[in-house]
């Protein structure tokens, strides 16, 4: 697969610079929102290496290297998903890549860094880590359950209702994690590490990949609702399925009030 190929060597040169960026060379674009070269070079080369597979496809990034646009084709990219964590020489934070075929996420790859890990799914065709199968956890429980969220950079308005959640989960759950990419969240959901992620104020760029991993591993996604508008509709549900009616009851207990 060469789009595996591009996405690890995105992400080898990512490493290449792991405490190798100036205090001076990072731009804060919102509120607590970072920036740095690494970025912005990473996802130039996707989009150059990544333009030779598919003859005029597009591209939707974070960076805005390029002009989004819509096609028929087309590639949504976080070229580095955790941008705080390699800036602190933290060690979450990722590759994620989904390619579009008239509006539907057909391939999805996330690959991690600091682990070698690299999460690859293609619509139809399972999910993959490294050249072996994954799959969603079989717990079915949710008090038996890990699981992992995501803090809201803004949007502080629902923050009671994600405080109140999380109280939750803390006490009714086997434990939460917040990683810092959540690109990593659902590949680890889609690998059976968590049962769970839930977060709101996220970008198509967040989660493309992911969600199919997800899916293709046998999971489930939704958004708050309990609908299909995950992708634009900036907050997502992901489950190994057994627990998605339990996860999700609470966060629309609590939510429906925000």
């Amino acid at each position: 697969m060469q789009s595996r190929g591009i996405v690890v060597k995105a992400g080898k040169f990512i490493a290449s610079q792991i405490g190798e960026v100036a205090a001076a060379a990072i731009e804060e674009k919102d509120l607590n929102s970072l920036v740095s070269y690494v970025d912005k070079e990473t996802e130039k080369r996707l989009i150059e290496d990544l333009s030779k597979l598919i003859s005029g496809a597009v591209f939707f990034t974070e960076e805005e290297t390029v002009a989004r646009q819509e096609g028929k084709w087309r590639w949504i990219i976080d070229p580095l998903d955790g941008t705080t964590n390699f800036l602190h020489q933290l060690p979450v934070f990722s590759v994620s890549v989904a390619l579009q075929h008239q509006q539907e996420t057909v391939l999805g790859l996330v690959y991690e860094v600091n682990r070698d890990e690299c999460f690859y799914a293609w619509k139809g065709g399972g999910a993959w880590m490294n050249d072996r199968p994954i799959q969603v956890s079989p717990t079915s429980e949710l008090s038996a359950s890990l699981l992992a969220t995501g803090f809201p950079y803004y949007d502080y308005d629902r923050m009671e209702a994600y405080i109140e959640v999380l109280k939750y989960f803390m006490q009714n759950t086997r434990g939460l994690r917040r990683l810092g990419s959540a690109a990593v969240d659902l590949a680890y959901v889609a690998c059976g590490r968590f049962e769970g992620f839930y977060e709101y104020s996220l970008n198509a760029w967040d989660v493309a990949a992911g969600v199919l991993l997800v899916q293709e591993a046998g999971g489930k996604v939704t958004d708050f609702h309990g609908g299909a508008d995950y992708l634009f509709g900036r907050e997502l549900v992901s489950t190994n399925t057994k627990v998605h009616t339990g996860l999700l009851k609470i966060i629309q207990q609590h939510f429906s009030k925000a």
